[in-house]
């Protein structure tokens, strides 16, 4: 099914994410976690996808066993390391697999500094035009409710999102945010400029102190005093700290819900354990609010 018919069809979506494994031999791993999170009923769950194509054998393959198990998957593709053959290649075998949903990326630049990307698309938008003209595609796009660092400024942001969603884009997810009121400030800004496609709110369930590290590191999202004083209190005690960003995202999803946000995609770092904690705390909240 493509997501840009379960968007129109429900109030309120909610999909997970999960990435494939480094090696291999982790692959049954994450095939149970994507059994555990298909048994919570979600609308869809995407499917990362590794930076100069490592993981992209078993994006495919994980995607493919997604639609066995009655789930609708969302194949990632990114487009800074790749080449337009590689893009073609997986792009076929998405095809021969019937997955016809793709989250177009640019992606992470690689750590190595002496890497050159290849140069066969420039922006995401490129890399979306021609997903699109390779067949009946679903395609989404990322966003960014506090700016890309590399855009060189809101309105420069913007611009760039209504590229992507002009070349083809059904819907848009997230980057994760801590502070709901910048989503709000974003979807304010992005409808004054005319992109009006669904956008789903990203969260990111943090659940250790290691975790915050790690976000800082890889992007520029704001951190509330709220929220770090959670980390400050719990981050030293694993159990205290699960049982904190648990409660903390499911609180951002409550006022998300009830502020008419579109869809929910929590990060689910393939951790069903965390995931299923969350849709418990909120069942009854979403049960009415996804209704068709």
């Amino acid at each position: 099914m493509k997501i840009r018919d379960i968007l129109d069809k429900r109030k309120l979506s909610v999909s997970f994410e999960v990435f494939p494994p480094r090696q291999d031999s982790g692959i049954e791993g994450v095939m149970r976690c994507t059994n555990e999170l298909a048994e919570l009923n979600p609308d869809f769950i995407s499917v990362t996808y590794g930076a100069g194509g490592g993981t992209s054998a078993n994006t495919v393959r994980i995607a493919s066993h997604l639609q066995t198990i009655g789930v609708t998957p969302i194949a990632h593709l990114t487009s800074y390391s790749s080449t337009k053959d590689e893009v073609h290649r997986v792009i076929s075998e998405l095809k021969e697999k019937n997955v016809y949903n793709i989250l177009a990326l640019r992606g992470d630049k690689p750590r190595d500094p002496d890497f050159v990307p290849p140069g066969d698309y420039r922006y995401a938008s490129d890399l979306v035009t021609d997903i699109k003209s390779l067949g009946d595609f679903c395609v989404g796009g990322a966003c960014y409710p506090e700016g890309h660092p590399e855009s060189g400024g809101r309105e420069q942001d913007i611009s760039n999102l209504k590229a992507k969603v002009d070349a083809g884009c059904s819907f848009l997810t997230t980057q994760m945010f801590f502070e709901n009121s910048l989503l709000y400030s974003f979807l304010y800004r992005t409808q004054a400029k005319g992109i009006t496609v669904p956008v789903l709110a990203g969260i990111m369930p943090v659940t250790s102190g290691k975790q915050v590290q790690r976000i800082r590191e890889l992007s520029n999202a704001y951190l509330p005093t709220k929220f770090l004083s959670l980390v400050d209190r719990f981050g030293d005690n694993n159990d205290a700290m699960k049982q904190a960003g648990i409660a903390y995202a499911s609180e951002q999803i409550i006022d998300l819900v009830a502020n008419g946000v579109r869809g929910i995609h929590i990060y689910a770092m393939n951790r069903p354990d965390i995931v299923r904690a969350i849709m418990a705390n909120i069942s009854s909240i979403l049960e009415g609010a996804r209704a068709l």
